[in-house]
């Protein structure tokens, strides 16, 4: 079984490597009637696009999205969307030197131990370029629950957290980090600059709140919302923890204050549920933070082995984000978009 399609009424597939001709994705259940364009996507692919500034990967790609199929006169007909894009800076040449060592903390041993061979072409299809076609297929989500509002932004960069005192959500979209605090923003372009010239490179958090969730998405037991959403941001590249809500934090609290006192209306008087109670949604913000490790490919040597089991040393040239998290933010996005919009459908399947 290959694992490249997610989802339960929507299911999403996508395909495609790293240096191939292009990655693409397939959307299936997707509900008809839905007026949707390339002019739809392509802003949410923009926003991910690399090379856009000084703290991505330099790789020139327009990430130019089209769709060839599922929609007609500008409304989606109910069949399969697919959606492509073309690779146009491919530079497989850069990672020559890994076709035979493997790169630590990437997936190019795991890989090899379970197919016997790897495409090591940029890491073929364990890249994060293949979270391109996430977020397009995300931006298709975010038109089936459009009462929905998704937001992401970084809470923290190589160990530096936000001030919640000073957040402004403005500030997300004009800096280049997605930082809603802009003093710790410019603390993080320092930061990012003196890790990129120490070869060297950081991790982050990315926070996303979804507003307008209506009280009765998700299901009991095995349908959570919370565990769809923690498999979700799981399967992102580099992602190594998700909390929902308060999430470890709620383990040092005392029962009175984690729990979400309720007036009528009905009201809560806080959220450190995150939005789901019982795996169900409770008509409040859904809450999620997603922890990204450090990018593996880095200029400093690292020791390793080669496909042969000789100890070598290893250095990632080409082109790699200093830091994945800013990048991830519109990954995180689009993959809420595309669990509420799964559960939205299942929701109506059931209960009507």
């Amino acid at each position: 079984m290959s694992l490249n399609t997610f989802g339960r009424v929507l299911r999403v597939t996508t395909w495609g490597e790293s240096h191939g001709p292009a990655i693409g994705a397939v959307i299936d259940g997707c509900p008809p009637g839905i007026e949707v364009s390339e002019a739809d996507i392509q802003p949410w692919l923009d926003k991910r696009r690399p090379g856009a500034s000084r703290f991505t990967t330099q790789r020139r790609e327009s990430d130019q999205v089209r769709i060839l199929s599922g929609t007609f006169e500008g409304r989606t007909t109910g069949t399969p969307i697919s959606l492509l894009i073309e690779n146009e800076d491919p530079r497989s040449k850069d990672y020559s030197d890994v076709s035979k060592a493997y790169r630590p903390g990437h997936a190019d041993y795991t890989y090899d131990a379970k197919y016997g061979f790897r495409d090591w072409r940029g890491g073929g299809r364990s890249s994060a370029r293949e979270t391109a076609v996430r977020v397009a297929a995300g931006a298709v989500a975010r038109l089936i629950v459009p009462d929905v509002s998704i937001r992401g932004y970084l809470v923290e960069l190589g160990g530096d957290a936000i001030d919640r005192e000073a957040f402004d959500a403005e500030s997300i979209d004009s800096n280049p980090l997605n930082c809603p605090d802009p003093a710790a923003a410019v603390r993080w372009e320092r930061k990012i600059d003196e890790a990129r010239k120490a070869g060297s490179s950081l991790g982050a958090i990315v926070e996303c709140v979804a507003d307008g969730v209506p009280a009765g998405w998700g299901a009991p037991i095995y349908g959570k919302l919370d565990a769809e959403l923690a498999a979700a941001m799981m399967s992102i590249n580099a992602a190594k923890g998700v909390e929902i809500g308060d999430g470890f934090a709620a383990a040092r609290l005392r029962g009175e204050d984690n729990a979400d006192a309720m007036r009528a209306g009905p009201t809560f008087l806080s959220n450190h549920a995150g939005g789901i109670l019982g795996g169900i949604s409770s008509g409040q913000p859904v809450v999620v933070r997603v922890a990204f490790k450090p990018t593996s490919s880095i200029l400093t040597p690292v020791p390793t082995i080669d496909s042969d089991g000789q100890e070598t040393e290893i250095v990632t040239k080409g082109r790699h984000d200093p830091c994945v998290g800013i990048r991830a933010v519109q990954v995180v996005e689009a993959m809420m978009a595309l669990v509420l919009a799964d559960q939205m459908l299942l929701h109506r399947a059931q209960c009507g």
